[in-house]
């Protein structure tokens, strides 16, 4: 149909009809794959609430006061866990956090030498899969404790039989010839810094 043109008008007609036929056979085409812009849903991020690492002690936990045998001391405690008695202490405990209270006679207040020499080197020898931590001297309510940090191996799974890693929190409190020991132990990587602290700023001698 260009036989009647100049030679170079004829070639650029010929080379537009070429491209407009590629471009409709292009769109007309079922095998082409459709592209994914930013706005597509599959493109974007995820949503997704926050969620609390097991072990952490809920927000809106309500505390009542305990006296353990002897009357030595008041402590608070989460209401609503179970209470029971291990070798001479008290122990609360709910899903996998735990409390141990114990009291005992003392001759002098504990200190961290002290307590690197004695009650760490008692640790290592009876507790399960004892990692150390830190020993240190903190201010709480009923005066200077001194504070073990250490890693144990947790209760066993009843149903799975894995046991996985308590981050413990081991307190000694001393006042006229009593020692106060508050064990606080929960799953490594659970945020409980607020409750054990108010659990051991309730500390109360009680003489």
């Amino acid at each position: 149909m260009f036989r009647d043109l100049p030679v170079r008008t004829a070639l650029t007609l010929a080379t537009g009809a070429a491209v407009i036929a590629l471009g409709v056979a292009a769109c007309g085409s079922s095998g082409g794959s459709t592209q994914v812009t930013a706005s597509t849903p599959a493109s974007q991020p995820k949503s997704g609430g926050d969620t609390n690492p097991p072990g952490d002690i809920p927000d809106n936990q309500a505390y009542v006061a305990f006296k353990p045998p002897g009357g030595a001391i008041t402590v608070k405690v989460p209401e609503g866990w179970a209470q029971r008695t291990s070798v001479g202490a008290v122990v609360f405990s709910d899903k996998l956090n735990a409390i141990r209270i114990e009291t005992r006679s003392a001759a002098t207040a504990p200190t961290v030498a002290s307590v690197r020499r004695q009650d760490v080197a008692e640790l290592a020898r009876t507790v399960k899969g004892f990692t150390p931590g830190t020993v240190s001297a903190v201010k709480r309510n009923a005066g200077t404790a001194v504070r073990i940090k250490y890693l144990a191996t947790a209760p066993a799974n009843p149903v799975t039989g894995k046991a996985g890693l308590d981050a413990v929190e081991r307190y000694l409190f001393f006042h006229r010839g009593k020692e106060a020991i508050l064990t606080l132990s929960g799953p490594k990587g659970a945020d409980n810094v607020d409750p054990w602290r108010l659990v051991t700023n309730s500390v109360h001698w009680s003489a």
